[in-house]
């Protein structure tokens, strides 16, 4: 009986140590999902720390040019809405009759660390050829709250609304997706959303939240065990009919080129894809490795052909 008891209080102690590990994993991983790093004010060109490139002076965008303001983002669960920040490349005044790429960036820093990517947007076809929205998901930057899936699309929402207000149709709205940004820029392609874009970009894109979670586990259990994140950009794509350009570095060791971002592109089913696989790119330097020219080249090309 003694034996027995023993055995029962061993076993119970290993479901919970098991039970523990498994929450804590799931824990620590979907909070990985986002990593941002709050400011009280964005340097812009001023900003010296981390980033992936920085551009010289020929790509430096006029103050005139720059705006800075507050979305609104509210979820139709929420009593009230959660004000996030974004900065406006480009001249307000063109917005109604331009062509805007709505940038979606990746899961880390915030606009300051992204902020040499949208000038080198801001210069495809010219400076100042296309306008650039840039926002930061709730809990980034200077944006308030804490982000989820459901807020991130909420978020992107919101910019699509602002954009709206200044008189953007459909036809001439870009949305390009960087790695976790591909979740909220497939969306608002699979989903009816205020404005449906004419194009989609996707650079380094992953699969699903339980394709990036099996990809970087080292135990064998189920991804179930680790998030509770549903993001599915390899099957929503299969119902996104805008032209598409996947862009990946081939050595990418975050989001691996061939389960990843291959899977999407593959499941594409729409009228026009296009895809740029760098030689000895990883996961955040493709702009650079490919050559600053090349890489705005291909968007400009993929912009001006699909419109």
């Amino acid at each position: 009986m003694v034996k027995n008891t023993k055995l029962v209080r061993l076993n119970l102690l290993a479901i919970l140590v098991f039970l523990s590990f498994a929450f804590e994993s799931c824990q620590r991983l979907d909070d990985n999902l986002f990593n941002p790093t709050k400011t009280n004010g964005y340097k812009l060109d001023d900003y010296s720390g981390e980033q992936d490139f920085v551009l010289d002076a020929s790509y430096k965008i006029d103050s005139s040019k720059i705006y800075q303001f507050l979305l609104y983002s509210k979820l139709p669960s929420e009593s009230f809405e959660t004000y996030i920040a974004a900065i406006y490349l480009g001249n307000l005044g063109r917005i109604s009759t331009d062509t805007v790429i709505l940038y979606c960036h990746g899961n880390k820093g915030n606009m300051d660390f992204y902020w040499q990517r949208a000038k080198l947007l801001a210069n495809i076809g010219g400076k100042n050829r296309y306008g650039v929205l840039m926002f930061d998901y709730r809990g980034f930057g200077g944006s308030q709250g804490k982000s989820t899936e459901a807020t991130m699309y909420a978020d992107v929402d919101a910019a699509l609304r602002w954009l709206q207000s200044y008189g953007l149709k459909g036809s001439r709205l870009v949305v390009y997706g960087f790695s976790l940004g591909s979740a909220p820029a497939t969306e608002i392609c699979y989903k009816a959303r205020t404005i449906s874009p004419s194009s989609l970009i996707l650079e380094a894109p992953f699969a699903s939240s339980y394709a990036l979670v099996e990809n970087s586990s080292k135990l064998n259990m189920p991804a179930s065990y680790y998030t509770n994140h549903q993001i599915n950009n390899a099957k929503k794509i299969k119902s996104v009919i805008q032209p598409l350009m996947w862009v990946h570095g081939k050595e990418d060791d975050f989001l691996s080129m061939k389960t990843q971002g291959k899977l999407v592109y593959d499941n594409y089913r729409g009228k026009y894809s296009e895809s740029h696989i760098i030689d000895g790119a990883n996961h955040s330097n493709v702009p650079n490795t490919w050559g600053f020219d090349n890489y705005k080249n291909a968007i400009y090309s993929f912009i001006t052909k699909t419109k």
